[in-house]
């Protein structure tokens, strides 16, 4: 009877043991963020001065969450080939090397731009608008996008989920009993950014992201990923 009892005990210490000394599973280090980028506009700085008189600086007006990035109190008409109108579209800075102008689908529809997805950055073969300003109007050759779904990772983060710059993660986005699964998110790398995923206006809707109660990012299955 006192060995069963010893070996009970025995048995019972080695569990609570091998519980207490397995190793933690590793913690997100950074917290997800989800947002919506809504239709916005990036300029170069020649294209700044003739919409908006020389010497004209951004002026900003909110700071966006990716250090260094910016809502200007800028703002400018982007006129489509049915000469419809998207009046005062947001510029975003700081100014970069070639203007861009970043719509949703339902965007395209109404201005009637058949919308590409691209990179941001990426202008091959992509359609061009009309851009006025209150000191001059510019004709885009193009560089009118839908952009990509994607997601900005530090090293941290590529770390945590065993990812690459350019790998492709799928978005799970649980709000008030509607589960939405956007597959495909670009994987966008750089030193120093935050984690944080964009989406466009119409599928931020789609998935009633206000009142998401939960977000999460999954590697496609047979990645060999735990996450």
């Amino acid at each position: 009877m006192a060995n069963s009892i010893r070996t009970d005990v025995e048995r019972i210490v080695r569990e609570v043991l091998h519980k207490h000394l397995q190793p933690a599973a590793p913690s997100q280090p950074n917290p997800l963020v989800v947002n919506i980028s809504a239709r916005h506009a990036h300029l170069s700085v020649e294209h700044l001065e003739i919409l908006f008189g020389k010497g004209t600086q951004l002026d900003p007006i909110k700071d966006l969450y990716q250090p260094g990035y910016f809502a200007a109190k800028q703002t400018v008409a982007v006129v489509g080939p049915r000469r419809r109108m998207l009046p005062d579209v947001r510029v975003l800075g700081p100014c970069r090397g070639a203007s861009q102008v970043e719509l949703a689908f339902t965007d395209g529809i109404s201005l009637g731009i058949d919308l590409p997805v691209r990179c941001s950055g990426d202008h091959h073969d992509t359609p061009g608008c009309v851009l006025v300003g209150p000191a001059g109007v510019v004709e885009l050759a193009a560089g009118v996008i839908r952009a990509e779904r994607h997601v900005h990772m530090g090293p941290t983060d590529l770390e945590y989920f065993s990812v690459k710059d350019g790998d492709r993660m799928h978005l799970r986005i649980h709000a008030q009993g509607c589960t939405t699964t956007f597959e495909d998110l670009l994987v966008r790398y750089n030193k120093d950014v935050r984690l944080e995923v964009h989406l466009d206006t119409d599928e931020g809707n789609a998935c009633n992201l206000d009142h998401a109660t939960k977000v999460e990012l999954v590697k496609p299955v047979g990645c060999g990923c735990k996450h």
